[in-house]
């Protein structure tokens, strides 16, 4: 079906991280890459606001802690809803898992609907292998870490300094709302050249947090 990496590049995947200077008593001096892409500083899973996961499980992945890396209600309501009923909303079914795998190891085949079908099964397996060898808690901070949430803001840490000024565990509901809500499109729904839209998205995925009970109404 295609390349699909090897065990041990599976289990020890290659992310690329900046340089950070840190002084003898803790402080963060300065960061610096050769790489625009590995402008991204790694932070742990207790390092992440609560809202953060809740509003990406809630508006990517609703039955993430169910599943084996394929959900397969949403893949048959894609379908169906794409292919048989013609619906451009359907949503593509994937699942953060499957997301995963294609910003680590399957390239970006938008402009081709047909080779992009056909990348599916590879991304699928390697989603399976994922589930096999991380927690779910690993899969969502590598996920985390790994997405470019555009403006050379790489990874949540960098993401939510450069929006917000802040660390990614001091982020409010309608901040870690607006980040996930990139994780859509970061071109389209960024804050910096599309305030609106971005605030539109953000909306949906609070509507999401609700509608999966992760915040009240009168949040």
């Amino acid at each position: 079906i295609g390349y699909v990496p090897p065990i041990e590049e599976l289990e020890n995947p290659n992310l690329k991280f900046a340089t950070q200077i840190i002084s003898d008593d803790g402080v963060t001096m300065g960061t610096y890459s050769l790489d625009k892409d590995a402008n991204r500083i790694y932070v742990g899973y207790e390092e992440l606001s609560p809202h953060l996961v809740k509003a990406l499980i809630a508006t990517e992945d609703e039955r993430f802690a169910e599943h084996s890396g394929i959900d397969a209600r949403a893949l048959m309501r894609a379908i169906v809803k794409r292919g048989v009923l013609q619906q451009e909303s359907a949503g593509g079914g994937s699942t953060i898992t499957q997301q995963l795998a294609k910003q680590l190891y399957t390239e970006d085949l938008a402009g081709s609907s047909w080779e992009r079908l056909m990348q599916k099964p590879i991304e699928w397996v390697i989603a399976v292998k994922l589930e096999k060898y991380y927690t779910k808690e690993e899969i969502l901070t590598m996920y985390l870490n790994k997405y470019d949430f555009g403006n050379n803001a790489i990874g949540i840490k960098t993401a939510a300094n450069t929006y917000f000024s802040k660390e990614p565990k001091q982020l409010s509901v309608e901040e870690a709302a607006t980040l996930v809500g990139m994780c859509k499109n970061s071109s389209l729904y960024n804050p910096v050249r599309r305030n609106e839209k971005t605030r539109q998205r953000r909306n949906v995925v609070l509507s999401q947090m609700e509608k999966n009970h992760c915040l009240s109404a009168a949040v």
